[in-house]
């Protein structure tokens, strides 16, 4: 028997997806921009990104040495790994309020180390999760009139 959402749980379920649609476009544009960082980093170009200093494009371990140069490659590298944790904590709690099998988790998850796909996964769990929530409270409201 499939798990359906705990009727006190239907009413967080726009604001959960609100806040996973949220974490997954973050994530899914700093992904992007790191994959444009390795790119430049571990090709044949061995460039770096970082601002200040005049240059935005440096020889690769040069960023960010100069004073008031910031190293943006890091950045968006560490930047990406603490947002892809919040994205985790999105992602768990929509599932755990849809109540969603394990796979589902893991398809979201991947969302944000797959360029492009949290764009692809976003789209298609918000879709699901408010099909649901919609058909939960044309449910509740259709017996909220058949008990009058």
């Amino acid at each position: 028997m499939a798990l359906t959402v705990r009727t006190r749980d239907i009413p967080k379920i726009p604001g959960a997806v609100k806040w996973y649609r949220v974490s997954a476009y973050i994530t899914g544009v700093l992904l992007l921009a790191l994959v444009v960082e390795m790119i430049l980093k571990y090709t044949p170009l061995h460039l770096e990104m970082q601002l200040g200093g005049g240059a935005f494009f440096v020889p690769e371990g040069t960023a960010g040495k100069e004073p008031g140069t910031f190293n943006l490659s890091i950045g968006i590298l560490i930047a990406h790994g603490w947002l892809y944790v919040l994205y985790l904590f999105t992602d768990f709690r929509l599932w755990s309020i849809m109540r969603w099998k394990p796979i589902r988790f893991l398809l979201i998850a991947l969302g944000g180390i797959i360029p492009f796909m949290s764009f692809v996964v976003e789209h298609r769990m918000q879709q699901i999760a408010m099909d649901t929530y919609h058909e939960l409270t044309a449910a509740q409201q259709r017996e909220k009139e058949a008990a009058r």
